[in-house]
């Protein structure tokens, strides 16, 4: 490796501690991690990397995050999961910032362990270090607005805006659950009609790539055709019309949505946002560790 890279490595190396050991809260993994990335950065070429500093920072964050996985336990998700489902039914200097973080003091740790991965790692980059909205999005693999919804989240979460244990929002409209319980039984139904009437015009229908396989998977016995995305009432009514049999509604993230919950173990969420009484966004989430990162409350 050019001597010029190694250099500018160790002028990245006090930032790179400093978000790892944010992230991880402990200064021997911190350590651990900006090994990796090192060692990740000889095995490529130089010449393969436009901005530096933020490919380093890039890849410490999902370095980190693969570690904080690694301490929860992984739950394969296997074919039958999707017949359930749905057939059934601006940057400173690395110093500078190196100081801000460690500034903070060791407590702030403490209260990010209540986070989950994703919302540790979005707050930890943009409020402490000041990184951009769309450059956290594809290392969390959401939208930047969807990564800003993450950041808001979190930090009502951090500012300890509800007792332990309780959902991150005030008490939600009773108006929402009655919402939310007839979106579910105009899909067990296939109410058509009724299904158009509580979604928005131009509402959206977002899946993770892993509910996109499993549907695939499963679409011979009646699973829904899903995409990475789907947009219009009609077309997003017709995902849902004589399916959902199996979910039930529960709080979100404080806000009422929809989970298929086995023994009371979240296997599956349908994250909806609301505009009045209309749905303006439904996200389908069957990924184990994005699940983990959400607060469910059945």
């Amino acid at each position: 490796m050019a001597e010029w890279l190694g250099e500018d490595f160790e002028q990245n190396r006090p930032r790179l501690r400093a978000i790892a050991q944010r992230m991880l809260g402990s200064a021997g993994e911190a350590d651990d991690a900006v090994q990796e990335v090192w060692l990740r950065l000889s095995r490529v070429g130089p010449a393969s990397i436009d901005n530096l500093g933020g490919w380093l920072t890039t890849v410490v964050s999902r370095v980190c995050l693969d570690m904080l996985r690694a301490r929860r336990r992984e739950e394969p998700i296997g074919g039958e999961l999707a017949e359930e489902v749905f057939v059934t039914g601006g940057q400173g200097q690395p110093e500078d910032d190196a100081v801000l973080a460690d500034a903070i003091g060791p407590a702030l740790v403490v209260v990010l362990d209540s986070l989950g991965p994703h919302e540790r790692l979005t707050v930890v980059l943009h409020d402490l270090f000041g990184m951009p909205f769309d450059e956290i999005a594809p290392i969390v693999g959401r939208s930047p607005a969807a990564t800003r919804q993450l950041a808001s989240r979190a930090r009502r979460r951090l500012r300890g805006s509800s007792p332990s244990g309780a959902s991150g929002t005030s008490a939600p409209d009773p108006r929402r659950w009655e919402l939310v319980e007839a979106f579910l039984a105009a899909s067990r139904q296939g109410d058509f009609e009724a299904l158009l009437a509580l979604l928005d015009p131009d509402v959206v229908l977002r899946s993770d790539p892993v509910a996109v396989r499993a549907a695939t998977a499963r679409r011979e016995r009646g699973a829904p055709a899903l995409r990475d995305e789907i947009t219009g009432r009609d077309a997003v009514a017709r995902v849902f019309a004589g399916r959902a049999a199996v979910a039930r509604a529960a709080l979100i993230d404080g806000m009422p949505g929809a989970v298929w919950a086995p023994e009371d173990r979240p296997r599956a969420a349908f994250v909806m946002r609301w505009e009045g009484d209309t749905i303006v966004e439904i996200e389908v989430l069957l990924d184990p560790r994005r699940l983990r990162a959400l607060e469910i409350i059945l």
